[in-house]
């Protein structure tokens, strides 16, 4: 019923079109991370624990759920301009949220709705950006949306960071010039070409059950990817949430710029390695990615005890490679293993693993600092993260194998 139009000359031009749809799934990503340099100055405000805070970042993943499960597929339905238009509303709603935040309780309702803007949203923009790449083959539109996913990460914390540490009104600044960028955005969306034909106008017309799961016979091979995605997503959650809070507790750094310099070098580091590495097939950058894990986790327990910041940085940028391969390698397999009629269902099986791993190993960080200490803390979460790098490549060698 819902098809996309054959290729021709969009409103503004069909590569003015992509770049639209990668500046729309750039700004969503930058909206997820402003938050990040300003957990700190938020723990001090409003005098709550780092665990609170962990849960406050946490909370972001409920909104991705909430999006994957009602909303995954509205775009296919109801268009993928009207639909970008409503995140950038709702985005703007979060946003102001945080602009105005008085009391912890606002910033869950923030971080939430900061959630469902972005789940939904990043899902439309990566299909508009699929939608309107001209070639067959998708692999450059897969590069093309993962590099500007992290990219758009990267400017957000860094900029962010930067506010708080040198503009007044820390708390304040990066939401009234995001708010004013979602503005921006939303104008030039609308003047973006619909690659929907024939879209939904009636709600009665739009399916909003959810469809999760994966075919009997692809079980055993989706259960490598699956694995890398939870590690890879469990590191990524990890600085995203911690990271500011390691580097004033562990190395008594308290500056909101270079916290968030150096969340932004885990992105930037990850989106360089994507670019740089096109040909890189997918089993073998994902088992690249697993690999990597091992000595940046080193590197970073390392960096910790010794209190160096040069050793951060350069576990970060391993860090950054070792996610960027994880996820890029285990998504490709995902998509290589799923049929292609229930390939919905399997992507969104592989994004509740990506989301559970953004969120649980961070908030059980936080909750075992408390008692054992940030450093005790940092080296169970590095073992469970080897564990569970060693289950994917065993798997992933065994399925090798039987290929074979």
């Amino acid at each position: 019923m819902f098809t996309t139009r054959p290729w021709h000359r969009a409103t503004l031009g069909n590569p003015a079109s992509l770049c639209a749809a990668a500046v729309l799934l750039g700004v969503i990503y930058a909206g997820s991370t402003i938050v990040t340099p300003l957990y700190p100055l938020y723990q001090r405000t409003f005098g709550v624990s780092e665990v609170t805070i962990t849960l406050v970042y946490a909370t972001y993943v409920i909104g991705n759920l909430g999006a994957l499960f009602a909303f995954g597929r509205i775009s296919d339905q109801a268009g993928r301009r009207l639909v970008s238009l409503l995140v950038l509303a709702v985005g703007g709603v979060s946003t102001l949220l945080f602009l105005f935040a008085e009391h912890p309780a606002m910033l869950f309702i923030a971080r939430a709705a900061s959630g469902l803007a972005i789940g939904v949203g990043a899902a439309t923009a990566t299909a508009w950006i699929a939608d309107l790449h001209r070639c067959a083959d998708k692999a450059f539109a897969s590069r093309l949306a993962a590099a500007v996913n992290l990219v758009g990460l990267a400017v957000g914390v860094l900029v962010s960071g930067l506010l708080a540490q040198f503009a007044p009104q820390p708390l304040r600044t990066v939401y009234v010039i995001y708010a004013v960028l979602l503005l921006v955005t939303a104008a030039v969306v609308a003047r973006t070409r619909e690659t929907v034909e024939s879209p939904a106008r009636a709600s009665g017309q739009l399916s909003l059950k959810p469809r999760v799961g994966v075919p009997a016979d692809a079980r055993v091979a989706f259960i490598a990817p699956a694995v890398t995605a939870v590690a890879t997503f469990a590191l990524l959650g990890f600085y995203v949430a911690l990271a500011p809070n390691l580097l004033a507790s562990s190395m008594r750094m308290h500056s909101p710029a270079l916290s968030g310099a150096v969340v932004a070098e885990l992105f930037a580091a990850g989106a360089i390695a994507v670019v740089a590495t096109p040909m890189l097939a997918p089993k073998l950058t994902m088992f690249i990615g697993l690999w990597l894990l091992l000595p940046s986790l080193g590197l970073l327990l390392w960096a910790q005890i010794a209190g160096s910041l040069a050793l951060l940085i350069a576990a970060t940028a391993l860090c950054g490679i070792a996610t960027a391969f994880g996820f890029r390698g285990s998504l490709q397999e995902v998509n290589r293993i799923a049929p292609a009629e229930r390939r919905a269902e399997v992507l969104s099986a592989y994004l509740l693993c990506c989301y559970g791993g953004n969120s649980l190993p961070a908030v059980g960080v936080a909750l075992l600092s408390r008692q054992i200490g940030h450093l005790w803390a940092n080296v169970i979460f590095a073992a469970v993260l080897v564990v569970l790098a060693a289950i994917a490549l065993a798997i992933g060698a065994r399925q090798g194998q039987r290929v074979r």
